[in-house]
């Protein structure tokens, strides 16, 4: 991972308030903490809020930190706060973005702006959880939000979010819902909680829901998820926006179109990382995101004539075609501008057809196609999320594509650079009432080597939407849109373009209840790629080099574990994909917060198996652990879950123990079944 630099001189002195309470209308106290310039004692200044559920304390503050010590060193009220119901908040947390949080939101906003230090011009701001829930809560119109700045967000949770992916069950609801688990089990810290934190520990761990259970419930684009999509009315917005993501992650599909949606002013950029604020952007070249977040505040929160919405909506960062690795730290490539999106001057649809194993800018002879894949078709994959760290990337595809349609094109005659979204337009019958089908989009090497540059999943049971869906009747002929994730990629000439095809995508989605046979009718089936002609401007250096405020003081304690194999048995024939991390989600080590003495780790364990020739073996098993301690605190918790299928159910088994200096105080069981009708 690269890291900034950090600013020397900054314009502002900075104080640091570690801890303090915003008392809601209700009486629950918000924790907060907040990085204050010193002349906001004397002269009022603008505030900046980040409001999650990752405690502020010792969750995020290695993050925190250098980033919002940045925006108060730029004349601007940093103001971190915990959700209610999560880390020294009071109350439960009972699930993403509740009316709850986002109502508090809009309380703690007007609470800020009404304080002496604060102008009262309010801009919001956050990545993943915040960068949902501040377009949600500027949905809302608050009087005093004046600007939004949205990183690795989405406009639609059930289209774009960890739990359903084109309608199919992610893997990562189960990760993602343990992990939620493992984080809201821990306590206030007493240090700031104060007397009755053991009590709000018990009563918090009671409360608490199953969390990769809630969303199971919801496997169709009921009102749950309508509820925080912000798709449903785009106009709601109305204040300024600036979206933020990278190819790597799994959140940039909906910037386009919030980029074409949304009314209010509004600019984005794309780079190539993952799940990660761009100045710490893996994989690089990181930017100077902060930088940019200064002028963004500033013109709208100060009124600075410094050119924010000047030049192209969007920035894309377009990737030259590289050989297949599971990890990167850096993509060649260049920066390029769009002045709008869609962008109709630069890019524009061509279609495709498909063969027999033929790719071509011509029709072809119609043929019929099957495929039945093998269930651990996906194990080359990689990683739904990006996250920057290492193995998470898709591998040569050429080990999925064994089990795959295939389809290649000719070697290109010159360099071939898309920027969008491609589309399958896709004809095919089924044999069976339930099928799900995985499209994948390759750069073929001459030597044979296939780099995934974008894919998509989708459940054909919902041909008629995500809300609607319904049985499939064998051998009728269908036709599906099929939307992949979005790209900036440079196809080299001498390249080929290859798309494949296949019915399963273990371990990414959960597969099919029965084996499916797909047959691809080629004379009804089309890719619409979005090709991008070269534009004067191509390469241009939009941004400077990464900058901070200083880190947090941190030791580490011990060094991280990241462990990644596919292991196929030849003699029972299953095959186990397995992810071993210790010292982090992601394996960056046991680190010692200094000023707060407090040490933090966390450990994950993940075993996803599946027979080739047998969906309803597919189990997963998730174990994590987490821990914080220092002198006469040491806080454990530890988390399992299992889930199995019928051919009629989804069967999810959780444990939830917590133990304080060795002595288990709480334990947690539970056990759910739900139906799979369309899945």
């Amino acid at each position: 991972m690269s890291f900034p630099r950090n600013a020397a001189g900054l314009p502002h002195q900075v104080k640091k308030i570690e801890h303090f309470w915003i008392t809601l209308k209700d009486g629950c106290r918000l924790a907060a903490r907040m990085w204050l310039p010193e002349v906001a004692e004397q002269k009022p200044v603008p505030a900046i809020l980040e409001y999650i559920p990752y405690r502020k304390r010792d969750g995020t503050r290695g993050r925190d930190e250098p980033m919002h010590g940045y925006f108060a060193g730029h004349g601007y009220a940093a103001i971190r706060v915990d959700i209610r119901g999560s880390g020294e908040s009071d109350d439960v947390l009972q699930d993403e973005y509740l009316q709850l949080e986002l109502d508090d939101a809009v309380e703690v906003i007007d609470w800020i702006a009404a304080q002496k230090w604060c102008d009262g011009k309010v801009g919001m701001m956050g990545k993943s959880w915040g960068g949902f829930n501040c377009l949600q809560v500027a949905a809302m119109r608050p009087k005093q939000l004046k600007a939004v700045l949205s990183v690795c967000s989405t406009d639609d949770r059930y289209r774009d979010d960890i739990h359903y992916m084109g309608g199919c069950l992610l893997n990562d609801n189960q990760w993602w819902g343990d992990i939620m688990l493992a984080y809201q089990s821990r306590p206030a810290d007493p240090a700031l909680f104060g007397p009755g934190w053991k009590e709000n520990w018990l009563k918090r761990i009671a409360g608490m829901p199953f969390w990769p259970a809630l969303w199971m419930r919801h496997p169709t684009r009921d009102d749950y998820w309508r509820h925080g999509s912000i798709c449903e009315d785009y106009s709601a917005i109305q204040c300024p926006v600036f979206l933020v993501g990278g190819w790597a992650d799994a959140y940039t599909n909906a910037i386009p179109r919030m980029l074409a949606n949304l009314k209010a002013p509004r600019r984005a950029v794309i780079g190539p990382w993952a799940h990660l604020y761009p100045h710490d952007g893996v994989p690089g070249p990181a930017i100077g995101f902060l930088q940019e977040a200064v002028k963004w505040w500033d013109y709208w929160l100060k009124g600075a004539a410094n050119g924010a919405m000047d030049g192209p909506m969007l920035w894309a960062w377009l990737e030259d075609g590289e050989r297949p690795a599971t990890t990167a730290t850096h993509k060649a490539g260049r920066w390029v501008g769009a002045e709008a999106w869609p962008d109709k001057a630069g890019v524009a649809a061509k279609a495709w057809h498909l063969g027999r194993g033929v790719l071509a800018e011509s029709a072809q002879p119609a043929a019929d196609l099957p495929i039945c894949s093998p269930q651990n078709v996906g194990a080359a994959g990689g990683e739904w999320m990006g996250a920057g760290c290492a193995g998470e990337g898709p591998a040569d595809q050429r080990l999925d594509d064994a089990g795959s349609l295939v389809f290649d094109s000719a070697p290109l005659a010159g360099e071939f650079d898309l920027l969008g979204t491609p589309v399958l337009d896709l004809e095919f019958t089924v044999d069976k009432p339930v099928a799900q089908v995985a499209v994948r989009l390759s750069d073929l090497w001459p030597d044979g080597a296939a780099q995934r540059v974008s894919y998509a999943v989708f459940n054909l049971n919902h041909l008629a939407g995500h809300d609607r869906p319904q049985k499939l009747v064998p051998g009728q002929r269908y036709k599906a849109r099929i939307e992949f994730n979005a790209l900036g990629h440079r196809f080299p000439a001498g390249h080929r373009l290859r798309v494949s095809i296949s019915t399963a995508y273990w371990p990414l989605i959960w597969p099919s209840p029965e084996r499916v046979t797909l047959t691809v009718h080629t004379a009804g089936t089309q890719l619409k790629l979005p090709v991008r002609a070269p534009q004067p401007g191509d390469g241009a250096a939009p941004f400077e080099r990464p900058e901070s405020a200083p880190a947090a003081p941190t030791t580490k304690v011990a060094e991280g574990k990241l462990h990644r194999s596919v292991t196929h048995d030849l003699i029972g024939g299953g095959v186990t994909y397995v992810t071993d991390v210790e010292g982090g989600v992601f394996g960056e080590g046991v680190s010692r917060f200094e000023e707060i003495d407090t040490v933090v780790n966390h450990g994950i364990r993940r075993e996803l198996f599946i027979r080739p020739d047998d969906p309803l073996s597919a189990r997963f098993h998730d174990r994590q652990i987490h821990d914080l301690k220092r002198a006469g605190w040491d806080i454990h918790v530890e988390v399992d879950t299992v889930m199995t299928c019928t051919k009629d159910a989804f069967i999810l088994t959780g444990k939830l123990d917590a133990f304080e200096n060795g002595q288990r105080v709480a334990s947690r069981n539970w056990r759910e079944s739900f139906k799979r009708e369309f899945s």
